[in-house]
């Protein structure tokens, strides 16, 4: 019997018990095992409906720990598909991660947490291939990481490529990123994000806590 049934078993159940209820004579005889019918019926519904989950869960967790996107399917999507992409490429790598990109985000569109390295936030930079970051976006990511999303580590990804000066400004403050190869190397190849970058566990001292 699946849930649906169990469901519809214990409904039946619970209509007759009303009937019987409104029958003096048949009411104590009938209650009892029409009740404990009812309480079997809904345990095997609710059983049920928490093993489908389950599996729906495991499914999921499974498809995610193949995942494997290629740099040209990156190229082909919208800036939003490609935010839930790198969302979806932290939750494969062990983080709980989730989108938070929009309006007024502040320099973060996905936040992701993973014991022990902590919080992370990632800003997305889709843009058409040959396209560069330049160093304000490090300025703006490296002035809200700690003090607004209380990150452990920053990280700008973009599926382009990084100017001279950004990535040099990047590596001197902490905020690290991944540039085109650096993305197939994570997306495409399956190399987890905390070892491409060597992130360090939480308990590191943050590099925009550092004096001036």
């Amino acid at each position: 019997m699946d849930a649906l049934g169990a469901a519809a078993v214990a409904l039946a159940v619970l209509v007759a018990l009303a009937q019987a209820a409104s029958n003096p004579v048949t009411r104590a005889a009938a209650a009892w095992p029409l009740l404990v019918l009812a309480v079997l019926a809904l345990a095997v519904a609710v059983a049920g409906l928490r093993i489908r989950g389950y599996r729906r869960r495991r499914a999921d967790s499974e498809r995610l720990a193949r995942l494997r996107i290629t740099l040209s399917e990156l190229d082909a999507m919208d800036d939003e598909q490609f935010e839930y992409a790198l969302r979806d490429l932290l939750v494969r790598d062990g983080w709980a991660a989730r989108k938070v990109g929009r309006a007024g985000d502040q320099a973060a569109d996905v936040i992701g947490v993973r014991i022990p390295l902590g919080r992370i936030v990632v800003q997305a930079k889709h843009t058409r291939v040959g396209g560069k970051v330049g160093s304000s976006v490090m300025y703006q990511v490296k002035g809200t990481a700690g003090p607004v999303h209380k990150a452990n580590h920053a990280v700008v990804v973009t599926n382009g490529s990084f100017t001279r000066d950004a990535m040099t400004w990047g590596d001197l403050h902490g905020v690290r990123w991944v540039d085109r190869d650096r993305l197939a190397r994570w997306a495409h190849k399956g190399r987890p994000l905390h070892e491409l970058l060597a992130l360090p566990t939480r308990g590191s001292r943050l590099p925009w806590r550092r004096a001036a």
